[in-house]
């Protein structure tokens, strides 16, 4: 079993039995609003998670995020959600708050 926890979103619970599958793939299945402005493309880093536990859980990175991370625009505990996929365990994240959608209500 496969969990995400996405703490500013009230520690909303996502359980999958499917391993490999990218992040944001698992999120917007459960009918969760997650940025996306590329198109899941790896082309921007507006879906990006902040993880707080659960890093080694995920597949390595892809060229897309290591472009991204030399340039500065993903520290060493961010991931892109249309790009990392999920390989076991138990994954905390965080939305990002330039992420964040106007319509939703974030927590602490």
């Amino acid at each position: 079993m496969l969990k995400i926890i996405i703490e500013n979103l009230n520690h909303k619970e996502i359980i999958s039995h499917e391993s490999n599958r990218k992040v944001i793939e698992l999120i917007h299945e459960n009918y969760i609003d997650w940025m996306h402005a590329c198109g899941k493309k790896g082309r921007c880093t507006t879906c990006k998670m902040i993880i707080t536990e659960g890093i080694g859980n995920l597949s390595p990175l892809t060229e897309r995020e290591e472009i991204f991370r030399k340039n500065d625009r993903l520290k060493p505990n961010e991931r892109l959600t249309c790009q990392a996929e999920l390989k076991s365990g138990t994954l905390r994240i965080r939305v990002a708050e330039a992420n964040k959608f106007p319509h939703m209500e974030y927590s602490g």
